[in-house]
């Protein structure tokens, strides 16, 4: 099978598509035939090793593990003698490893459901990632209706699913990005949008939670724009996981998304019922893998960049 494979850590050009093994499911695994996938800013991360302590993880000297991706949207050709999940034939997406190729094995328990029936392959595999993360975050976050929500970074992967999900949750919110990305971030559901090149948002609020999905902004900066009680959730702060700051009770909430089937399904539910759509800045194909990560490590692109193996 065609996969985008590493053997060592570096700029996209150490991406190459070659003939790998077809991988074989065990018996509480589905195989399913990748028809898209994405790249993430987490992917990048991993490609460069970057940062450092990525290396600890993943290999000190090269990757361990030489197929990145972690999105899918596809359809299920072999199931293990143990799945009662899925049958041969389900349309799935959802969240897995070694999704730059064009087949995957997942578990059956991991989180992954059935395709919302209103969108394409491509729009499916611009979920999980983003909206699944985002979710998470925001529910350790506590969000509730009635709440000021200020979403920073609102038209990347993790934002444009944070808006339209903080809005199904009856969050007043504010979006925060560039001015290319005003109405774009305006059509998603926001109630106000900030343009960070002409306005601080610090001079805005308060808050009752700030999400920061970008590496650019820090609790410190954020904090006189929070409520005593505020509390402050990065989608990019590996610890601590939690902690309550001295500063009149407001929190720091960080660590890595632990996404769910449950969650999946949720999201599912509201892509069919019109309250969460997937947002598409590129498709590239596969064999233009290196490409599309140079395009991600700009930093500038809107929701997702999508890699087709159809």
């Amino acid at each position: 099978m065609r996969a985008a494979v590493y053997r060592k850590y570096g700029p996209p050009e150490v991406l190459r598509v070659t003939e790998i093994g077809k991988p074989i499911p065990k018996d509480n695994q589905i195989l399913v035939r990748v028809f898209a996938t994405t790249v993430t800013s987490g992917d990048v991360r991993l490609r460069k090793a970057d940062p450092f302590i990525v290396r600890l993880f993943f290999g000190l000297l090269g990757p361990r593990k030489h197929v990145l991706g972690s999105d899918l949207a596809g359809e299920v050709e072999v199931v293990g003698k143990e799945v009662r999940r899925f049958k041969v034939g389900d349309q799935v997406f959802g969240l897995g490893v070694k999704t730059y190729a064009e087949y995957a094995c997942l578990k059956e328990d991991g989180p992954r459901a059935i395709k919302p029936v209103n969108v394409s392959f491509e729009e499916a595999a611009a979920i999980p990632w983003g909206a699944g993360c985002s979710l998470y975050f925001l529910r350790r976050g506590g969000i509730r209706a009635g709440q000021r929500v200020l979403i920073y970074g609102a038209s990347g992967s993790l934002g444009t699913a944070a808006v339209q999900l903080a809005k199904h949750f009856g969050a007043e919110v504010t979006g925060v990005c560039s001015t290319a990305n005003l109405d774009l971030v305006k059509s998603l559901g926001a109630d106000k949008v900030i343009d960070y090149t002409k306005e601080d948002f610090t001079t805005s609020g308060p808050y009752d939670l700030i999400y920061h999905t970008v590496g650019k902004i820090s609790f410190s900066r954020s904090v006189k724009s929070l409520r005593k009680r505020g509390v402050y959730v990065s989608a990019l702060l590996l610890a601590p996981s939690l902690r309550r700051l001295r500063a009149g009770g407001r929190k720091v909430i960080g660590g890595i998304a632990k996404v769910k089937a449950e969650d999946m399904t949720f999201l599912k539910e509201l892509v069919e019922a019109g309250k969460l759509r997937p947002v598409i800045d590129q498709r590239f194909p596969l064999e233009q893998i290196a490409e599309a990560h140079r395009h991600v490590e700009r930093g500038h692109k809107k929701g997702n960049v999508v890699i087709t193996l159809t």
